[in-house]
Protein backbone atom coordinates (compact mmCIF):
# COMPACT_ATOMS: atom_id res chain seq x y z
CA UNK A 1 0.00 0.00 0.00
CA UNK A 2 1.49 3.56 -0.60
CA UNK A 3 2.09 5.92 1.99
CA UNK A 4 1.67 9.60 2.09
CA UNK A 5 4.84 10.39 1.70
CA UNK A 6 6.09 8.18 -1.10
CA UNK A 7 2.57 10.29 -3.17
CA UNK A 8 3.72 13.92 -1.74
CA UNK A 9 6.00 14.11 -5.18
CA UNK A 10 3.20 12.73 -7.02
CA UNK A 11 1.21 15.27 -5.08
CA UNK A 12 2.41 18.47 -5.80
CA UNK A 13 3.46 17.27 -9.29
CA UNK A 14 0.20 16.91 -10.30
CA UNK A 15 -0.63 20.51 -9.00
CA UNK A 16 2.34 22.06 -10.86
CA UNK A 17 0.73 20.26 -14.26
CA UNK A 18 -3.07 21.61 -13.00
CA UNK A 19 -1.89 25.39 -12.36
CA UNK A 20 0.15 25.33 -16.10
CA UNK A 21 -2.76 23.92 -18.05
CA UNK A 22 -5.58 25.50 -15.95
CA UNK A 23 -6.41 27.92 -18.82
CA UNK A 24 -7.35 24.46 -20.50
CA UNK A 25 -10.00 23.40 -17.97
CA UNK A 26 -13.54 24.37 -18.12
CA UNK A 27 -14.19 27.52 -16.60
CA UNK A 28 -16.26 26.53 -13.79
CA UNK A 29 -12.97 24.09 -12.76
CA UNK A 30 -10.97 26.24 -9.73
CA UNK A 31 -7.75 25.05 -8.46
CA UNK A 32 -9.17 24.54 -5.46
CA UNK A 33 -11.48 22.16 -7.29
CA UNK A 34 -8.68 20.68 -8.86
CA UNK A 35 -6.79 19.98 -5.89
CA UNK A 36 -9.90 18.01 -4.30
CA UNK A 37 -9.96 15.90 -7.62
CA UNK A 38 -6.18 15.28 -6.74
CA UNK A 39 -6.95 14.13 -3.02
CA UNK A 40 -9.76 12.03 -3.99
CA UNK A 41 -7.43 10.70 -7.06
CA UNK A 42 -4.15 9.94 -5.24
CA UNK A 43 -5.05 8.74 -1.24
CA UNK A 44 -7.77 6.11 -3.53
CA UNK A 45 -9.57 3.80 -1.34
CA UNK A 46 -9.61 -0.19 -1.78
CA UNK A 47 -12.82 -1.37 -3.99
CA UNK A 48 -15.78 -2.54 -3.54
CA UNK A 49 -19.12 -0.21 -2.97
CA UNK A 50 -18.91 1.66 -0.11
CA UNK A 51 -21.60 0.92 2.61
CA UNK A 52 -20.50 3.59 5.01
CA UNK A 53 -19.61 7.20 4.41
CA UNK A 54 -15.89 6.28 5.87
CA UNK A 55 -15.51 4.02 2.85
CA UNK A 56 -15.80 6.53 -0.08
CA UNK A 57 -14.98 5.97 -3.51
CA UNK A 58 -15.02 2.01 -3.12
CA UNK A 59 -15.82 -0.01 -6.78
CA UNK A 60 -14.49 2.98 -8.98
CA UNK A 61 -11.77 2.89 -11.90
CA UNK A 62 -9.28 5.11 -10.61
CA UNK A 63 -6.55 5.47 -12.47
CA UNK A 64 -3.84 7.57 -12.68
CA UNK A 65 -5.54 10.24 -14.94
CA UNK A 66 -7.92 13.25 -13.73
CA UNK A 67 -10.97 11.51 -14.67
CA UNK A 68 -13.95 13.89 -13.82
CA UNK A 69 -16.63 11.54 -14.28
CA UNK A 70 -20.01 11.50 -12.18
CA UNK A 71 -21.05 8.54 -9.97
CA UNK A 72 -23.57 9.02 -7.46
CA UNK A 73 -23.03 8.05 -4.09
CA UNK A 74 -26.07 5.32 -3.99
CA UNK A 75 -25.07 3.41 -0.78
CA UNK A 76 -26.32 6.86 0.87
CA UNK A 77 -30.11 8.42 -0.21
CA UNK A 78 -31.02 11.02 1.66
CA UNK A 79 -34.40 13.24 1.79
CA UNK A 80 -35.38 14.63 -1.75
CA UNK A 81 -35.30 18.74 -2.26
CA UNK A 82 -38.90 19.44 -2.74
CA UNK A 83 -41.26 22.83 -2.34
CA UNK A 84 -42.54 23.24 1.08
CA UNK A 85 -46.03 22.63 -0.01
CA UNK A 86 -45.56 19.05 -2.14
CA UNK A 87 -48.35 16.77 -2.43
CA UNK A 88 -45.70 13.89 -1.42
CA UNK A 89 -43.28 13.60 1.56
CA UNK A 90 -38.96 13.71 1.46
CA UNK A 91 -38.72 9.68 1.20
CA UNK A 92 -38.14 8.95 -2.59
CA UNK A 93 -35.56 6.44 -1.84
CA UNK A 94 -35.76 3.51 -4.22
CA UNK A 95 -35.05 -0.21 -2.31
CA UNK A 96 -31.66 -0.36 -0.66
CA UNK A 97 -29.05 -1.85 -3.36
CA UNK A 98 -27.49 -5.08 -2.35
CA UNK A 99 -23.71 -4.42 -3.18
CA UNK A 100 -22.47 -7.49 -3.05
CA UNK A 101 -24.63 -8.51 -6.00
CA UNK A 102 -24.15 -5.42 -7.73
CA UNK A 103 -23.16 -6.36 -11.95
CA UNK A 104 -22.00 -4.32 -14.85
CA UNK A 105 -24.19 -4.20 -17.92
CA UNK A 106 -22.98 -6.46 -20.49
CA UNK A 107 -26.81 -7.68 -22.04
CA UNK A 108 -25.93 -5.85 -25.02
CA UNK A 109 -27.95 -7.39 -28.15
CA UNK A 110 -26.44 -9.30 -30.71
CA UNK A 111 -25.76 -7.46 -33.83
CA UNK A 112 -27.56 -10.55 -35.82
CA UNK A 113 -30.65 -10.09 -33.48
CA UNK A 114 -34.14 -8.78 -34.53
CA UNK A 115 -34.23 -5.74 -32.64
CA UNK A 116 -37.65 -4.78 -30.81
CA UNK A 117 -39.29 -1.81 -32.30
CA UNK A 118 -40.63 1.18 -30.33
CA UNK A 119 -43.56 2.16 -32.51
CA UNK A 120 -46.54 5.45 -31.73
CA UNK A 121 -49.23 4.81 -29.77
CA UNK A 122 -51.67 6.27 -32.02
CA UNK A 123 -50.60 2.99 -34.60
CA UNK A 124 -51.52 0.61 -32.02
CA UNK A 125 -54.02 -2.37 -32.02
CA UNK A 126 -56.29 -3.34 -29.32
CA UNK A 127 -53.63 -6.30 -28.39
CA UNK A 128 -50.72 -4.88 -28.09
CA UNK A 129 -52.49 -2.06 -26.03
CA UNK A 130 -53.51 -4.70 -24.08
CA UNK A 131 -50.44 -5.79 -23.59
CA UNK A 132 -48.96 -2.89 -22.17
CA UNK A 133 -52.05 -2.61 -19.83
CA UNK A 134 -51.09 -5.77 -18.52
CA UNK A 135 -47.84 -4.95 -17.85
CA UNK A 136 -48.28 -2.33 -16.08
CA UNK A 137 -51.07 -3.55 -13.55
CA UNK A 138 -48.59 -6.47 -12.73
CA UNK A 139 -45.94 -3.54 -11.94
CA UNK A 140 -48.65 -2.04 -9.88
CA UNK A 141 -49.58 -5.10 -8.31
CA UNK A 142 -45.99 -6.11 -6.86
CA UNK A 143 -45.38 -5.71 -3.66
CA UNK A 144 -44.14 -1.77 -2.77
CA UNK A 145 -40.44 -2.70 -1.51
CA UNK A 146 -39.78 -4.87 -4.60
CA UNK A 147 -37.56 -2.79 -6.66
CA UNK A 148 -39.20 -3.73 -10.18
CA UNK A 149 -42.68 -2.41 -8.80
CA UNK A 150 -44.39 0.69 -10.34
CA UNK A 151 -43.95 2.53 -7.07
CA UNK A 152 -40.10 1.69 -6.60
CA UNK A 153 -39.52 2.66 -10.68
CA UNK A 154 -40.81 5.95 -9.82
CA UNK A 155 -39.01 6.74 -6.64
CA UNK A 156 -36.06 5.84 -9.12
CA UNK A 157 -36.41 8.83 -10.79
CA UNK A 158 -37.34 11.22 -7.95
CA UNK A 159 -33.99 10.30 -6.28
CA UNK A 160 -31.43 10.98 -9.22
CA UNK A 161 -33.36 14.14 -10.33
CA UNK A 162 -34.06 16.16 -7.07
CA UNK A 163 -31.18 15.40 -4.98
CA UNK A 164 -31.66 12.22 -2.76
CA UNK A 165 -28.54 10.66 -4.25
CA UNK A 166 -24.98 12.77 -3.90
CA UNK A 167 -21.56 12.56 -4.86
CA UNK A 168 -19.04 11.18 -3.21
CA UNK A 169 -15.91 12.54 -0.99
CA UNK A 170 -15.07 15.52 -1.68
CA UNK A 171 -17.91 16.34 -3.67
CA UNK A 172 -20.72 14.61 -1.00
CA UNK A 173 -22.09 18.19 -0.68
CA UNK A 174 -23.03 18.00 -4.57
CA UNK A 175 -26.97 16.87 -4.96
CA UNK A 176 -26.99 14.88 -8.36
CA UNK A 177 -29.87 15.89 -10.73
CA UNK A 178 -29.86 14.78 -14.05
CA UNK A 179 -31.76 17.83 -15.82
CA UNK A 180 -30.11 20.96 -17.24
CA UNK A 181 -27.01 19.13 -18.22
CA UNK A 182 -25.24 16.32 -20.42
CA UNK A 183 -26.94 13.77 -18.53
CA UNK A 184 -30.49 14.16 -19.53
CA UNK A 185 -30.69 11.93 -22.63
CA UNK A 186 -28.49 9.28 -21.45
CA UNK A 187 -30.45 8.75 -18.21
CA UNK A 188 -33.62 8.69 -19.02
CA UNK A 189 -32.59 6.18 -22.05
CA UNK A 190 -31.36 3.76 -19.48
CA UNK A 191 -34.22 4.35 -17.28
CA UNK A 192 -36.65 3.22 -19.26
CA UNK A 193 -34.50 0.91 -21.12
CA UNK A 194 -34.93 -1.02 -17.96
CA UNK A 195 -38.56 -0.28 -17.30
CA UNK A 196 -38.95 -1.55 -20.88
CA UNK A 197 -37.03 -5.10 -19.71
CA UNK A 198 -39.19 -5.58 -16.60
CA UNK A 199 -42.22 -5.12 -17.98
CA UNK A 200 -41.50 -7.44 -21.03
CA UNK A 201 -40.52 -9.98 -18.13
CA UNK A 202 -43.78 -9.39 -16.40
CA UNK A 203 -46.06 -9.95 -19.02
CA UNK A 204 -43.69 -13.03 -20.14
CA UNK A 205 -42.90 -11.33 -23.66
CA UNK A 206 -38.90 -10.33 -24.00
CA UNK A 207 -39.83 -8.78 -27.57
CA UNK A 208 -41.90 -6.04 -25.51
CA UNK A 209 -41.34 -2.41 -26.38
CA UNK A 210 -42.18 0.40 -25.09
CA UNK A 211 -44.74 2.55 -26.82
CA UNK A 212 -43.80 6.41 -27.70
CA UNK A 213 -46.44 9.03 -27.79
CA UNK A 214 -45.78 10.93 -30.77
CA UNK A 215 -46.57 14.25 -29.97
CA UNK A 216 -44.42 15.79 -32.56
CA UNK A 217 -46.88 14.28 -35.37
CA UNK A 218 -50.04 15.96 -36.26
CA UNK A 219 -52.09 12.57 -35.76
CA UNK A 220 -50.89 12.46 -32.58
CA UNK A 221 -50.81 15.81 -31.12
CA UNK A 222 -53.37 15.19 -28.12
CA UNK A 223 -53.02 12.46 -24.80
CA UNK A 224 -53.53 8.83 -26.58
CA UNK A 225 -56.73 7.88 -25.65
CA UNK A 226 -56.14 4.70 -23.83
CA UNK A 227 -54.76 6.65 -20.81
CA UNK A 228 -57.59 8.31 -20.41
CA UNK A 229 -60.34 4.92 -19.86
CA UNK A 230 -60.83 5.10 -16.19
CA UNK A 231 -60.69 1.43 -15.64
CA UNK A 232 -57.32 1.20 -17.38
CA UNK A 233 -54.35 0.10 -15.40
CA UNK A 234 -52.93 3.95 -17.58
CA UNK A 235 -55.69 5.80 -16.28
CA UNK A 236 -54.00 8.90 -13.70
CA UNK A 237 -56.29 11.01 -11.87
CA UNK A 238 -53.54 13.87 -11.61
CA UNK A 239 -53.55 15.15 -15.05
CA UNK A 240 -55.51 18.42 -16.39
CA UNK A 241 -59.01 17.94 -17.45
CA UNK A 242 -59.00 20.50 -19.57
CA UNK A 243 -56.11 18.78 -21.99
CA UNK A 244 -57.91 15.05 -22.33
CA UNK A 245 -58.47 14.38 -26.21
CA UNK A 246 -59.04 16.10 -28.58
CA UNK A 247 -57.53 18.57 -26.74
CA UNK A 248 -54.31 19.53 -28.71
CA UNK A 249 -51.17 19.72 -27.11
CA UNK A 250 -48.82 22.89 -26.83
CA UNK A 251 -45.64 21.79 -27.13
CA UNK A 252 -44.51 25.51 -25.59
CA UNK A 253 -47.39 25.32 -23.08
CA UNK A 254 -47.39 27.57 -20.45
CA UNK A 255 -49.53 27.27 -16.97
CA UNK A 256 -52.02 29.94 -17.99
CA UNK A 257 -52.00 30.43 -22.00
CA UNK A 258 -54.71 31.38 -24.12
CA UNK A 259 -55.71 28.64 -26.11
CA UNK A 260 -55.43 28.96 -29.80
CA UNK A 261 -57.74 27.19 -32.64
CA UNK A 262 -56.43 23.80 -33.14
CA UNK A 263 -54.99 24.02 -37.00
CA UNK A 264 -52.62 26.80 -35.51
CA UNK A 265 -51.24 25.14 -33.04
CA UNK A 266 -50.85 22.37 -34.62
CA UNK A 267 -48.75 24.78 -37.12
CA UNK A 268 -47.20 25.88 -33.66
CA UNK A 269 -46.23 22.70 -32.53
CA UNK A 270 -44.52 21.92 -36.31
CA UNK A 271 -42.12 25.27 -35.97
CA UNK A 272 -41.59 24.67 -32.44
CA UNK A 273 -39.97 20.73 -33.09
CA UNK A 274 -38.63 22.41 -35.88
CA UNK A 275 -36.40 24.91 -34.10
CA UNK A 276 -35.54 22.21 -31.59
CA UNK A 277 -34.27 19.73 -33.77
CA UNK A 278 -33.33 21.34 -36.62
CA UNK A 279 -31.62 24.82 -35.35
CA UNK A 280 -29.96 23.30 -32.46
CA UNK A 281 -27.28 22.05 -34.57
CA UNK A 282 -25.02 21.42 -32.45
CA UNK A 283 -24.25 18.39 -29.66
CA UNK A 284 -23.99 21.45 -26.74
CA UNK A 285 -27.20 23.33 -28.04
CA UNK A 286 -29.26 19.91 -28.46
CA UNK A 287 -28.13 17.22 -25.79
CA UNK A 288 -26.85 20.09 -22.75
CA UNK A 289 -23.94 21.65 -21.42
CA UNK A 290 -21.16 19.60 -19.76
CA UNK A 291 -21.55 18.65 -16.07
CA UNK A 292 -18.04 17.27 -14.35
CA UNK A 293 -17.01 17.02 -10.74
CA UNK A 294 -16.22 20.44 -9.35
CA UNK A 295 -18.51 22.13 -12.30
CA UNK A 296 -22.09 23.77 -11.55
CA UNK A 297 -24.29 21.26 -11.36
CA UNK A 298 -26.80 22.88 -13.37
CA UNK A 299 -24.78 23.92 -16.52
CA UNK A 300 -27.13 24.42 -18.93
CA UNK A 301 -30.39 23.24 -20.61
CA UNK A 302 -30.68 21.60 -24.39
CA UNK A 303 -33.45 22.54 -26.82
CA UNK A 304 -35.60 19.65 -26.65
CA UNK A 305 -35.80 18.88 -22.89
CA UNK A 306 -36.66 22.68 -22.32
CA UNK A 307 -39.40 22.23 -24.67
CA UNK A 308 -41.10 20.17 -25.55
CA UNK A 309 -39.97 18.06 -22.48
CA UNK A 310 -40.81 20.57 -19.61
CA UNK A 311 -43.73 22.19 -21.45
CA UNK A 312 -45.56 18.56 -21.81
CA UNK A 313 -44.80 17.03 -18.50
CA UNK A 314 -46.77 20.79 -17.15
CA UNK A 315 -49.28 20.62 -19.92
CA UNK A 316 -50.48 17.03 -18.80
CA UNK A 317 -49.90 17.59 -15.04
CA UNK A 318 -52.87 18.34 -12.77
CA UNK A 319 -54.32 21.50 -12.89
CA UNK A 320 -55.40 21.92 -9.45
CA UNK A 321 -52.14 20.71 -7.32
CA UNK A 322 -49.86 22.81 -5.91
CA UNK A 323 -47.44 21.87 -8.30
CA UNK A 324 -48.92 20.60 -11.31
CA UNK A 325 -48.14 17.07 -9.93
CA UNK A 326 -47.88 14.44 -10.45
CA UNK A 327 -46.26 14.92 -13.99
CA UNK A 328 -45.52 18.39 -13.65
CA UNK A 329 -43.23 17.99 -11.51
CA UNK A 330 -39.82 15.75 -11.60
CA UNK A 331 -40.02 14.04 -7.87
CA UNK A 332 -43.99 12.46 -9.07
CA UNK A 333 -44.17 12.99 -13.09
CA UNK A 334 -42.60 9.14 -13.50
CA UNK A 335 -45.84 8.11 -11.11
CA UNK A 336 -47.78 8.87 -14.08
CA UNK A 337 -48.15 5.79 -16.75
CA UNK A 338 -47.96 8.51 -19.59
CA UNK A 339 -44.67 9.69 -18.33
CA UNK A 340 -43.04 6.48 -19.94
CA UNK A 341 -44.80 7.36 -23.40
CA UNK A 342 -43.91 10.96 -22.88
CA UNK A 343 -39.69 9.77 -22.85
CA UNK A 344 -40.14 7.03 -25.16
CA UNK A 345 -40.50 9.90 -27.55
CA UNK A 346 -37.79 11.97 -26.52
CA UNK A 347 -35.41 9.26 -26.49
CA UNK A 348 -36.43 9.11 -30.15
CA UNK A 349 -35.79 12.72 -30.89
CA UNK A 350 -31.80 12.47 -29.68
CA UNK A 351 -31.82 9.11 -32.36
CA UNK A 352 -33.18 10.98 -34.83
CA UNK A 353 -31.37 14.18 -33.92
CA UNK A 354 -28.41 12.45 -35.27
CA UNK A 355 -29.63 11.64 -38.78
CA UNK A 356 -30.72 15.71 -39.69
CA UNK A 357 -26.98 16.43 -41.00
CA UNK A 358 -24.04 18.65 -40.33
CA UNK A 359 -21.91 16.84 -38.85
CA UNK A 360 -24.44 15.98 -35.52
CA UNK A 361 -23.24 13.24 -32.89
CA UNK A 362 -22.80 12.97 -29.35
CA UNK A 363 -20.22 14.08 -27.20
CA UNK A 364 -16.87 12.17 -27.33
CA UNK A 365 -15.86 13.44 -24.03
CA UNK A 366 -14.73 10.53 -21.41
CA UNK A 367 -15.77 12.28 -18.62
CA UNK A 368 -19.07 12.12 -20.27
CA UNK A 369 -19.07 8.27 -21.71
CA UNK A 370 -17.33 7.04 -18.40
CA UNK A 371 -20.21 8.49 -16.01
CA UNK A 372 -22.27 6.09 -14.52
CA UNK A 373 -26.04 5.39 -13.00
CA UNK A 374 -27.45 2.19 -10.88
CA UNK A 375 -30.60 0.80 -11.95
CA UNK A 376 -32.64 -2.88 -11.23
CA UNK A 377 -33.57 -4.51 -14.16
CA UNK A 378 -35.89 -7.48 -14.55
CA UNK A 379 -34.64 -10.08 -12.09
CA UNK A 380 -33.82 -7.16 -9.57
CA UNK A 381 -30.53 -7.76 -10.19
CA UNK A 382 -28.88 -4.10 -9.02
CA UNK A 383 -26.39 -3.20 -12.28
CA UNK A 384 -24.20 -0.10 -13.22
CA UNK A 385 -23.67 0.89 -16.69
CA UNK A 386 -22.14 3.99 -18.28
CA UNK A 387 -23.18 6.75 -20.70
CA UNK A 388 -21.26 5.11 -23.48
CA UNK A 389 -23.22 2.07 -23.53
CA UNK A 390 -26.31 3.46 -24.34
CA UNK A 391 -25.17 5.76 -27.25
CA UNK A 392 -26.71 3.50 -29.68
CA UNK A 393 -29.86 1.90 -28.94
CA UNK A 394 -29.56 -1.19 -31.15
CA UNK A 395 -26.81 -2.31 -29.02
CA UNK A 396 -29.52 -2.37 -26.60
CA UNK A 397 -31.44 -4.53 -28.57
CA UNK A 398 -34.46 -1.53 -30.15
CA UNK A 399 -34.89 0.64 -32.57
CA UNK A 400 -38.28 2.94 -33.45
CA UNK A 401 -40.78 3.04 -36.07
CA UNK A 402 -40.38 5.38 -38.80
CA UNK A 403 -43.12 8.38 -38.82
CA UNK A 404 -43.72 11.33 -41.02
CA UNK A 405 -41.14 13.98 -39.76
CA UNK A 406 -43.86 16.94 -40.98
CA UNK A 407 -41.82 19.30 -38.75
CA UNK A 408 -38.84 19.09 -41.33
CA UNK A 409 -40.87 20.65 -43.87
CA UNK A 410 -41.94 23.63 -41.51
CA UNK A 411 -39.36 25.66 -41.07
CA UNK A 412 -40.56 29.26 -39.20
CA UNK A 413 -41.18 32.42 -41.17
CA UNK A 414 -40.97 36.00 -40.84
CA UNK A 415 -44.00 38.57 -41.33
CA UNK A 416 -41.90 41.01 -40.74
CA UNK A 417 -40.02 43.84 -42.66
CA UNK A 418 -36.15 43.89 -42.76
CA UNK A 419 -37.08 47.80 -42.30
CA UNK A 420 -38.89 47.45 -39.63
CA UNK A 421 -36.31 45.40 -37.46
CA UNK A 422 -33.78 47.81 -38.49
CA UNK A 423 -36.57 50.64 -36.89
CA UNK A 424 -37.33 49.04 -33.77
CA UNK A 425 -33.02 47.96 -33.18
CA UNK A 426 -32.55 51.67 -33.39
CA UNK A 427 -35.12 52.45 -31.15
CA UNK A 428 -33.82 50.41 -28.17
CA UNK A 429 -30.49 51.85 -29.12
CA UNK A 430 -31.70 55.62 -28.63
CA UNK A 431 -33.03 54.16 -25.13
CA UNK A 432 -31.57 54.13 -22.19
CA UNK A 433 -29.84 50.87 -21.81
CA UNK A 434 -30.86 48.12 -18.76
CA UNK A 435 -27.85 47.33 -17.25
CA UNK A 436 -26.88 43.70 -16.35
CA UNK A 437 -27.71 42.40 -14.08
CA UNK A 438 -31.79 42.36 -14.12
CA UNK A 439 -34.23 41.14 -12.65
CA UNK A 440 -36.60 39.82 -15.35
CA UNK A 441 -39.88 41.74 -14.04
CA UNK A 442 -41.45 42.54 -17.81
CA UNK A 443 -40.81 42.30 -21.30
CA UNK A 444 -36.92 43.43 -21.65
CA UNK A 445 -35.15 44.29 -24.80
CA UNK A 446 -31.04 44.74 -25.39
CA UNK A 447 -28.27 45.19 -27.27
CA UNK A 448 -25.89 42.47 -27.87
CA UNK A 449 -22.54 42.82 -29.95
CA UNK A 450 -21.31 40.42 -32.35
CA UNK A 451 -17.62 39.37 -32.21
CA UNK A 452 -18.18 38.70 -36.32
CA UNK A 453 -20.33 39.40 -38.88
CA UNK A 454 -20.60 38.20 -42.20
CA UNK A 455 -18.89 34.96 -41.78
CA UNK A 456 -18.07 32.37 -44.81
CA UNK A 457 -19.58 29.28 -45.45
CA UNK A 458 -16.80 27.60 -44.08
CA UNK A 459 -16.91 29.19 -40.94
CA UNK A 460 -20.35 28.37 -40.20
CA UNK A 461 -19.67 24.90 -41.54
CA UNK A 462 -17.53 24.95 -38.49
CA UNK A 463 -18.82 27.15 -35.74
CA UNK A 464 -22.44 28.44 -34.48
CA UNK A 465 -23.44 31.59 -33.55
CA UNK A 466 -24.67 31.23 -30.68
CA UNK A 467 -27.06 33.41 -27.84
CA UNK A 468 -25.58 33.02 -24.38
CA UNK A 469 -27.89 34.07 -21.53
CA UNK A 470 -25.96 33.39 -18.48
CA UNK A 471 -26.34 33.78 -14.64
CA UNK A 472 -29.61 32.60 -14.86
CA UNK A 473 -30.94 32.67 -10.94
CA UNK A 474 -34.11 31.75 -9.43
CA UNK A 475 -35.49 29.84 -6.38
CA UNK A 476 -35.45 26.33 -6.87
CA UNK A 477 -39.21 25.99 -5.74
CA UNK A 478 -40.39 28.39 -9.07
CA UNK A 479 -41.76 27.71 -11.82
CA UNK A 480 -40.08 29.73 -14.98
CA UNK A 481 -40.68 30.13 -18.19
CA UNK A 482 -39.15 33.53 -20.25
CA UNK A 483 -39.17 33.58 -24.06
CA UNK A 484 -36.29 34.71 -26.20
CA UNK A 485 -37.04 36.85 -29.21
CA UNK A 486 -34.49 38.22 -31.83
CA UNK A 487 -34.62 41.51 -33.67
CA UNK A 488 -38.55 41.73 -32.92
CA UNK A 489 -40.49 44.19 -32.17
CA UNK A 490 -41.88 44.37 -28.49
CA UNK A 491 -45.60 45.99 -29.39
CA UNK A 492 -46.45 43.29 -32.07
CA UNK A 493 -44.39 40.03 -30.75
CA UNK A 494 -43.94 36.90 -32.82
CA UNK A 495 -45.44 34.22 -32.68
CA UNK A 496 -43.73 30.15 -32.15
CA UNK A 497 -43.86 29.91 -35.81
CA UNK A 498 -42.07 32.83 -36.66
CA UNK A 499 -38.46 33.23 -37.12
CA UNK A 500 -38.16 35.94 -34.67
CA UNK A 501 -39.23 33.94 -31.99
CA UNK A 502 -36.28 31.56 -31.13
CA UNK A 503 -36.85 29.87 -27.88
CA UNK A 504 -37.94 29.64 -24.58
CA UNK A 505 -36.35 28.55 -21.06
CA UNK A 506 -38.69 26.70 -18.85
CA UNK A 507 -38.02 25.32 -15.48
CA UNK A 508 -40.31 23.16 -13.69
CA UNK A 509 -40.71 23.01 -9.66
CA UNK A 510 -38.27 21.22 -8.08
CA UNK A 511 -37.04 21.81 -4.83
CA UNK A 512 -36.64 23.87 -1.75
CA UNK A 513 -34.51 26.18 0.20
CA UNK A 514 -31.75 26.60 -2.15
CA UNK A 515 -31.35 28.99 -5.49
CA UNK A 516 -30.22 27.79 -9.11
CA UNK A 517 -27.52 29.11 -11.28
CA UNK A 518 -27.84 28.16 -14.50
CA UNK A 519 -27.44 29.25 -18.94
CA UNK A 520 -29.45 29.07 -21.53
CA UNK A 521 -28.09 28.83 -25.04
CA UNK A 522 -30.01 29.21 -28.54
CA UNK A 523 -28.66 29.42 -32.00
CA UNK A 524 -28.42 32.12 -34.38
CA UNK A 525 -26.65 30.70 -37.28
CA UNK A 526 -30.05 30.15 -39.78
CA UNK A 527 -31.98 32.33 -37.89
CA UNK A 528 -29.41 35.80 -38.84
CA UNK A 529 -29.59 34.39 -42.71
CA UNK A 530 -33.38 34.31 -42.85
CA UNK A 531 -33.97 38.10 -41.37
CA UNK A 532 -31.31 38.96 -43.52
CA UNK A 533 -29.37 40.20 -40.57
CA UNK A 534 -25.82 38.70 -40.91
CA UNK A 535 -24.72 42.34 -41.67
CA UNK A 536 -25.21 43.63 -38.69
CA UNK A 537 -22.92 44.89 -35.59
CA UNK A 538 -25.40 43.35 -32.96
CA UNK A 539 -28.81 41.79 -32.53
CA UNK A 540 -31.92 43.31 -30.00
CA UNK A 541 -32.89 40.06 -27.76
CA UNK A 542 -36.13 40.40 -26.15
CA UNK A 543 -37.27 38.73 -23.28
CA UNK A 544 -40.78 37.98 -22.06
CA UNK A 545 -41.47 36.93 -18.62
CA UNK A 546 -44.67 34.17 -18.99
CA UNK A 547 -44.39 32.34 -15.92
CA UNK A 548 -42.42 33.39 -13.01
CA UNK A 549 -42.31 37.36 -13.33
CA UNK A 550 -39.68 39.08 -11.26
CA UNK A 551 -38.51 36.12 -9.93
CA UNK A 552 -35.52 35.60 -12.52
CA UNK A 553 -32.04 37.58 -12.46
CA UNK A 554 -30.06 37.39 -15.35
CA UNK A 555 -26.20 37.78 -15.35
CA UNK A 556 -25.49 38.64 -18.92
CA UNK A 557 -26.09 37.57 -22.06
CA UNK A 558 -23.11 37.40 -24.98
CA UNK A 559 -22.96 35.82 -28.26
CA UNK A 560 -20.14 32.84 -28.52
CA UNK A 561 -19.17 30.75 -31.51
CA UNK A 562 -19.45 26.98 -30.46
CA UNK A 563 -17.76 23.95 -32.55
CA UNK A 564 -20.49 22.02 -34.34
CA UNK A 565 -18.45 19.09 -33.94
CA UNK A 566 -17.46 18.45 -29.89
CA UNK A 567 -13.56 18.17 -29.19
CA UNK A 568 -12.50 15.00 -27.75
Amino acid sequence: MNTPSKLLPLFFALILFLILSISLLNTDFSLFTAIKIICRRTYKPSHGLATTSNQRDRNIDHSSSISRAISPNISECFPAGLPSNAITDTDCCPSKPSFSKLIDFKDFASPNATPRVRRPFHLLDEEYIAKFEKGIALMKGLPDDDPRSFIQQAKVHCAYCNGAYHLYHPFQDTKLDIHRSWFFFPFHRWYIYFFERILGNLIGDPDFALPFWNWDSIEAMHMPSCFTNPNSSLFHELRNQKHLPPHVIDLNYAAGNVDVPSHQQVLYNLATMYKQMVLASTTELFMGSPFRLGDNPHPGIGSVEAAPHNTVHTWVGGADTPHHEDMGTFYTAARDPIFYGHHSNLDRMWAIWKTLGEGRREYSDQDWLDSEFFFYDENADFVRVKVRDCIDTKNLGYVYQDVDLAWLRTPPTSRKSKLLRQKKKAQVLSWKPRKLPLVLDSITSVIVKRPKKLRSREEKEEEEEVLVIEGIEFGSDKYVKFDVHVDDDEERLSDPDETEFVGSFVHLYHGHGHNISTSFKVGLSKVLENLEAEEDDDVLVTLVPRVGKGEVTLGNIKIEFIPREPKD
